[in-house]
C-alpha cells in the first residue's frame, strides 16, 4: 500500500526572472516620476497648509525656516527607518528561533534570512539624509540651543547634549548597521555552509551567534528607536518608546515574511510549507498585533492619565495640532494595526486561507507605515504634511528596492535548507 504522505523534492531554486526585474524597475521609475512631480508641485507652493500647531513644543521648523525640500527629506527618512526595521526583523526572527531551537520555521527560513540584505542600502540612505538634511529634520542639531549666550538657548535640549550630539549620534548609527549586518552575514554564511556540508556544527554555531544578536538587539532596538524617531521631538520622551518601535518593526517583518511565503507558494515554490506553517505565521501576526496595541495603549494611557504638559504635547499635536491633518492617519493606524488583524485573524480557518492571510499582512504593512508616518511627520514637517505624489513615489522606490533585494538573495541559495537539523520536524509540522 502506497504511503499517504509523499514528501516533495527538497531541491528548489528560485528564479528572479527578467519579467520580475522589469516590473520592479518600472515601479522604481514610476516612483521617481511621482517624486519629481510632487517636488515640482511643492516648489511651486501647490497644496501647502497654513494651520498653526495647537500648543507649544518641538514643532517642525522651530528654529528653522521651513523649506519644501524638508518634506522630501522627511519622506526619505520615514521610508528608510520603516524598511530598516522590516529588514532587521528577518535577523531577529531567525535568532529567536535558533535560541528556542524551534523546528517549524526551517521549511521557510530562507525568507527571513533574505530580509537583512537590504540593511547596507538603508545605512547609506540614513547617513546621507542626516548629512544633507539633519538640520532640517532634527531640531537638536541647531548649535544655538547649547550656547547660553544665544537667544536660541534651550536648557532642556542642552541637558541632553551628552547623548544628542552629532559625532556620538553618527557613531551610534554606524554601529547599529554594522553590528546588525555583520552578525547577519555570519548566520547567513553558516546557513549556506550547512547546505554544502551538513552536520550539526553550523547549527550549533548559529545558536550562539543568534543569541549574541539578541543581546545586541535588546539594546540597539531601543537606542536606535530613540535616535531614529524619538529624537525628532527632542523635548519629549517616553520610557516605553523602544519597545513600542520594536513591536511595530516586528509585526511588519512578520507580515512581510508571511506575504513572501504565500506568494512563493502561489508560484509553485515551497511545496513543503503546509497549512500548519501558515497558521503559525498567522498566529504570530495576530499575537504581535495585540502586543503592539498593548504597548501603544500603555504609553498613551500613562501620558493621558498623568496629564503632564511636556508629555501630552506629543499627542496633542497629533490629535488637534496643525489643523487636525494628522488625526485621520492617527486613527487609521489603530484601525489597520489592531482592529483589522484582530478581527480577520481570530479564527483557525482564517489563518489557513491564503486570501485572508494576504489581506491581513497587507493591512499590517500599510498600517505600520502610518504608524511611522504619525511618529515622524509632525515633528519634521508639521503643518506642511500630507499625502501626495512624493509620499506615494517614495514608498514605491523603497518597496521595489526591498523586493529586488529579497528576490536577489532568494536566488542565491536553495529555497529549502535541505541539511538543516530541524528540517525533518518542519516537514511533518502539524497542529
Amino acid at each position: 500500500m502506497a504511503s499517504a504522505h509523499v514528501l516533495p523534492s527538497l531541491d528548489e531554486q528560485f528564479e528572479f526572472t527578467g519579467e520580475s526585474k522589469r516590473r520592479l524597475l518600472i515601479g522604481v521609475g514610476v516612483g521617481v516620476a511621482l517624486v519629481a512631480i510632487g517636488s515640482y508641485l511643492l516648489a511651486s507652493g501647490v497644496g501647502e497648509h497654513t494651520h498653526e500647531v495647537a500648543g507649544a513644543g518641538d514643532a517642525a521648523g522651530e528654529g528653522h525656516h521651513y523649506k519644501w525640500t524638508t518634506r522630501l527629506w522627511a519622506n526619505v527618512w520615514l521610508n528608510a527607518i520603516y524598511f530598516t526595521g522590516a529588514s532587521v526583523i528577518g535577523m531577529f526572527f531567525m535568532s529567536y528561533n535558533y535560541l528556542a531551537q524551534a523546528g517549524w520555521t526551517a521549511a521557510f527560513k530562507r525568507i527571513p534570512e533574505a530580509l537583512p540584505a537590504y540593511l547596507p542600502y538603508m545605512c547609506v540612505v540614513v547617513l546621507a539624509t542626516f548629512f544633507f538634511a539633519g538640520h532640517d529634520l532634527f531640531h537638536w542639531t541647531n548649535p544655538g540651543l547649547y550656547d547660553t549666550a544665544s537667544p536660541d538657548y534651550d536648557p532642556v535640549i542642552a541637558g541632553k547634549s551628552g547623548f544628542l550630539n552629532t559625532p556620538f549620534y553618527l557613531i551610534r548609527v554606524v554601529l547599529y548597521f554594522v553590528l546588525w549586518y555583520v552578525l547577519w552575514r555570519v548566520l547567513r554564511g553558516f546557513s549556506l555552509q550547512e547546505d554544502l556540508y551538513g552536520g550539526t556544527s553550523y547549527y550549533e554555531k548559529s545558536i550562539k551567534y543568534g543569541t549574541a544578536f539578541l543581546v545586541v538587539f535588546a539594546v540597539t532596538s531601543s537606542t536606535s528607536a530613540w535616535d531614529f524617531v524619538m529624537s525628532i521631538d527632542a523635548h519629549w520622551f517616553s520610557t516605553m518608546f523602544g519597545w513600542y518601535t520594536l513591536a511595530s518593526w516586528h509585526v511588519t517583518g512578520l507580515a512581510v515574511i508571511t506575504l513572501t511565503v504565500i506568494t512563493l507558494k502561489e508560484r509553485g515554490y515551497l511545496q513543503i510549507v503546509n497549512d500548519s506553517h501558515l497558521q503559525d505565521l498567522g498566529k504570530f501576526m495576530f499575537a504581535f498585533s495585540i502586543f503592539w496595541t498593548y504597548v501603544w495603549f500603555s504609553q498613551f494611557m500613562l501620558i493621558y492619565y498623568a496629564n503632564i504638559p511636556e508629555e501630552t504635547i506629543y499627542y496633542r499635536e497629533r490629535f488637534s495640532g496643525y489643523g487636525g491633518i494628522y488625526k485621520a492617519p492617527f486613527f487609521i493606524n489603530i484601525l489597520l494595526n489592531f482592529v483589522f488583524p484582530f478581527l480577520v485573524l481570530m479564527t483557525r480557518d482564517s489563518k489557513r486561507t491564503y486570501v485572508i492571510l494576504k489581506l491581513a499582512a497587507w493591512g499590517i504593512i500599510v498600517g505600520h507605515y502610518f504608524d511611522f508616518y504619525v511618529n515622524i511627520m509632525p515633528g519634521t514637517v508639521g503643518e506642511h504634511g500630507g499625502f501626495g505624489p512624493i509620499e506615494f513615489g517614495m514608498i514605491l522606490i523603497f518597496a521595489c528596492g526591498f523586493m529586488w533585494s529579497i528576490a536577489s538573495q532568494l536566488e542565491k541559495a536553495n529555497l529549502i535548507p535541505k541539511n538543516h537539523p530541524m528540517l525533518e520536524e518542519s516537514l511533518h509540522h502539524d497542529i
